[in-house]
């Protein structure tokens, strides 16, 4: 089983900036891709970033620019770097993790809980 475990969220001002953490652990040995999406009251989940195992990142349109995934592989674990935030980036932001089992060729996943970001003057 996988545990996904996010933090660094909260309120913040536009043009603000936050660095959300994102740590897996649990029977995971790699991680081939970690993704961060986000959702706001009222609207569906989004994919905001990933980033592969090669390093390899994607962006949402609404975010490029503003926001740099990175990852910490020996620790499985992974940051969003948000800068210069707008309230339209207000949202719970979820971790998902996809990996290798330890041990095995297997995939695993998970979700973490979320972690809240509120942006307001």
């Amino acid at each position: 089983q996988v545990q996904v475990a996010e933090s660094g969220g909260g309120s913040v001002q536009p043009g603000g900036s936050l660095r959300l953490s994102c740590a897996a652990s649990g029977s995971i040995s790699s991680i081939i891709v970690m993704g961060w999406y986000r959702q706001a009251p009222g609207k569906q989940r989004e994919l905001v970033a990933q980033i592969t195992s090669g390093g390899s990142t994607m962006y949402a349109d609404a975010v490029k620019g503003r926001f740099t995934m990175s990852r910490d592989s020996g620790e499985n674990t992974g940051y969003l770097q948000m800068n210069t935030l707008k309230p339209e980036d207000t949202a719970d932001y979820y971790c998902f993790v996809t990996g290798r089992r330890t041990g095995t060729t297997a995939i695993v996943s998970g979700w973490g809980k979320g972690t809240q970001v509120a942006v307001s003057a």
